[in-house]
This record gives C-alpha cells, sequence and structure tokens, in this order.
C-alpha cells in the first residue's frame, strides 16, 4: 500500500522488517502515525509484516533487498521517501548471528556478518542522515545488542558489530545534533525471536534469561518496540547518543 507522496505525513524505514523485532517496531511505529519501509531480505515474511499494517489501514511499502548490497539500501531509501513521504525515522535492525566457534569463522562468514550488521548500518545512517540533514529534522535508532556488554561465547562475530553499532550511534549523534538529527541505540536482551534457535534447549535457556534478570517474566516483542517508539517520538527530542538496554535489568551500566 502506498500514499501521495505530496500528501503530508512522514515514512520510517525499518530493516530486518519481516523478523520478529522488526515487524514489532513496524507496527509500532505504524500506529505512531508514521507510513512504513519495510525491507529485509525474506520477501514473504515482509509480505505478512505490510498484511498486518495493512490490516489497521497503515500506509507501507515491502522493500525485499539484501542489505550486502550497498547500491540497494540507497534506492530503498530514496523509493522509501518517492512512496510514502519524507523520511522521519530510520531503524537499523536486521541482523546476522551465525553461532560459530571462535576457531571454525571463515573470513567470508565473517565479512558477511560486518556487511549486514556493521557496513549496512552505517550506510543506511548515513542515506537517512543525508535527507533528514536537508530538513533539520529527523531520528535514527541503531539495534545493538546486551551481548556487546557481557560477551557470549560462539559468536564472535555478532558481538563485534552489535558494539560498533554503539559506536557508531556516538559518532552519528555527535555529528548530526547540530542539525536537529537525534541518534540513538536500544540494546535487546533475550526477546523471543528466531535467534533464541541458536540454543539447543529452549527450556534451559529460558531458565539461563530469568536467572540474571531482575524483572522475572521474559519481555515482549512489544515491549522492546515501545523504547524505539519514544526514542524517534517527540518524548525524546532532547535525546541523542545514547544506548538504552532493554532486558528487564540484565545489564546495568
Amino acid at each position: 500500500m502506498t500514499q501521495d507522496p505530496s500528501a503530508p505525513g512522514r515514512s520510517a524505514l525499518v530493516t530486518g522488517a519481516g523478523g520478529a523485532l522488526g515487524r514489532a517496531i513496524s507496527l509500532r511505529l505504524g500506529a505512531d502515525g508514521f507510513a512504513v519501509g519495510l525491507l529485509g531480505r525474506e520477501s514473504t515474511q515482509l509480505r505478512e509484516t505490510a498484511q498486518l499494517l495493512e490490516d489497521q489501514s497503515i500506509c507501507n511499502l515491502v522493500l525485499p533487498v539484501d542489505l550486502r548490497d550497498s547500491d540497494a539500501i540507497d534506492a530503498a531509501l530514496s523509493e522509501t521517501e518517492s512512496n510514502l513521504g519524507p523520511l522521519g525515522a530510520l531503524v537499523n535492525n536486521a541482523a546476522m548471528y551465525p553461532a560459530t566457534p571462535i576457531f571454525d569463522i571463515s573470513l567470508d562468514e565473517y565479512e558477511d556478518v560486518v556487511r549486514v550488521n556493521q557496513t549496512a548500518y552505517f550506510l543506511a545512517a548515513q542515506g537517512a542522515g543525508r535527507r533528514m540533514v536537508a530538513r533539520n529534522a529527523g531520528a535514527i535508532v541503531n539495534i545493538g545488542s546486551i551481548t556487546f556488554h557481557g560477551g557470549w561465547a560462539n559468536l564472535a562475530s555478532y558481538v563485534s558489530t552489535k558494539g560498533a553499532s554503539v559506536g557508531l550511534t556516538r559518532a552519528l549523534a555527535r555529528e548530526l545534533g547540530p542539525f536537529d538529527v537525534r541518534v540513538n541505540g536500544v540494546s535487546p536482551g533475550a526477546f523471543p525471536t528466531k535467534a533464541e534457535e541458536i540454543h539447543e534447549n529452549p527450556a534451559e535457556y529460558n531458565q539461563f534469561v530469568l536467572d540474571r534478570q531482575s524483572i522475572k517474566r521474559r519481555g515482549s516483542n512489544a515491549e522492546l518496540a515501545a523504547v524505539v517508539s519514544f526514542l524517534v517520538g517527540p518524548d525524546s527530542e532532547f535525546v541523542t547518543g545514547q544506548t538504552i538496554n532493554v532486558d528487564g535489568g540484565w545489564i546495568m551500566e
């Protein structure tokens, strides 16, 4: 579903919009009044997210893109603005998370993870930032991970790129702040996503999570999306350069 680009309104682009967190974020931003560009590699999952938005009469655009294709990222930003209106928010959410022991990680695997989790974040933020600076308005949210703070075995490529997202957030916040463009991060804890499939024993992992959280229940994807909503909305207009852990009190720093 699209809208006339000359119509008043604002758009948001969410990467990895077919996954559990990306879908929850897309639905929340749509409810907040954004028309939503849905970017990701799995077109079937993107269409499922699109249908949920359309069921609520929320304008959206499906953008099947391989985030390793740098030209396609900028094209998706342009297509979002052309079809849905001026870009008000970017959420860099898509990520790869291969569980591989350090000595078994090939260079190809590592570079693939960097390309999706780090380089694509930079390119999307660069392209979105350029458009936002021209209007002196906009917000970018980079989705990180609490694994950066705690370190996780067999996830060296993933953890290192999530650490890079924190650095990118701070650097961009400093550079884009004078143009009223805010850049923040959200580091999720353990949420119910496909990523949990890397753990062999779901019940054991669930207990592992609860033992470490201060809040003794699992968080919902909607709760994570609510924090993203705050960071791109009017109530956080004086907040930039921050990375908020949304993890039930697991990491406290």
